[in-house]
């Protein structure tokens, strides 16, 4: 009986990587092909107007962190370029934690109002997904311009006596990217306060817990899978970035996004932007690795 059950499963694991085997080899020849591509690209030397060419190199590898000095040829550190990273990874952070402080209460809203009800604050929170990214940023562009609704409001109200200069700084881009990518961080974080026990928060009152107690030791570390996953779906577009920046930024605060863009067009250095690519790679790789450890380490704990 034993025999039969080990042949039926093998014959049924067979069955499902045959009828696998089509969208595997599609999701390698899409996916894996073309980074492969982009990591023989950084490996190679720029081309003499556009492209790549031999001999293969380090040089665009070591152009990420080190520059080549004009006249003696001594390797320096490449300030700009150390610049625009620590400033897509602030950002980034900061974008995250921004999404956190307004999506959780903006969750916990949506997850303990009646069953009814619930559909039509998601369908409030997804409505933006509804319109292109560009339209989205241009709208924000709109209000926390000089002459934008901000600005226009505080100073009817007397509040100031010129604009507040917010479009093409770092904030501007902060709150851009906030607004974008704010339902990737509600939406996890319902999913994960939607399956909360509230007599949980009962006992811990019974318990004679404070509210911040009941918040930090009962609420968090039950929807903390929703944090992590909601964490994750902020940070990792938001360090890609490339419209949000390029509207809200004005082109001068750029982020790693912009960056390689511009090693592809203008700057036509394509191992060096192939070599970044490959960087952002790495680190949205580090930030998934992080996930899957603590959810592992969540589910082994039950």
């Amino acid at each position: 009986m034993s025999a039969n059950e080990d042949r039926q499963r093998a014959a049924s694991t067979r069955t499902a990587w045959l009828l696998s085997a089509p969208a595997l080899v599609v999701l390698i020849l899409a996916a894996s092909g073309p980074l492969l591509i982009v990591l023989v690209y950084s490996f190679l030397s720029p081309g003499d107007y556009t492209g790549v060419q031999r001999p293969f190199t380090l040089e665009a590898w070591q152009s990420i962190l080190f520059t080549r000095d004009i006249f003696d040829g001594t390797l320096q550190l490449a300030d700009a370029h150390l610049s625009i990273f620590w400033r897509s990874v602030k950002l980034s952070l900061l974008t995250t934690a921004i999404t956190f402080a307004v999506g959780f209460p903006t969750a916990w809203f949506i997850a303990t109002r009646p069953a009814k009800s619930r559909a039509l604050w998601l369908f409030l929170i997804t409505i933006p997904f509804w319109t292109n990214l560009l339209i989205r940023t241009v709208a924000i562009n709109e209000v926390i311009r000089n002459e934008g609704v901000i600005n226009t409001l505080l100073i009817r109200a007397g509040l100031i006596d010129q604009p507040l200069r917010i479009i093409y700084t770092d904030t501007a881009v902060l709150i851009g990217m906030a607004y974008v990518y704010l339902p990737l961080m509600v939406l996890p974080l319902f999913a994960a306060i939607d399956r909360f026990d509230m007599k949980l928060l009962e006992a811990g009152y019974d318990l004679y817990a404070s509210r911040l107690q009941v918040l930090r030791r009962v609420i968090l570390p039950l929807v903390k899978p929703g944090i992590v996953a909601g964490s994750i779906l902020v940070f990792i577009p938001s360090l890609g970035a490339y419209v949000t920046p390029r509207v809200l930024g004005g082109g001068k605060n750029m982020m790693i996004g912009n960056f390689i863009e511009l090693q592809f067009g203008q700057g036509r250095n394509w191992p060096l932007g192939a070599a970044l690519s490959m960087t952002l790679l790495v680190i949205v790789t580090v930030a998934l690795l992080v996930y899957v450890r603590a959810a592992n380490r969540d589910r082994s704990h039950g």
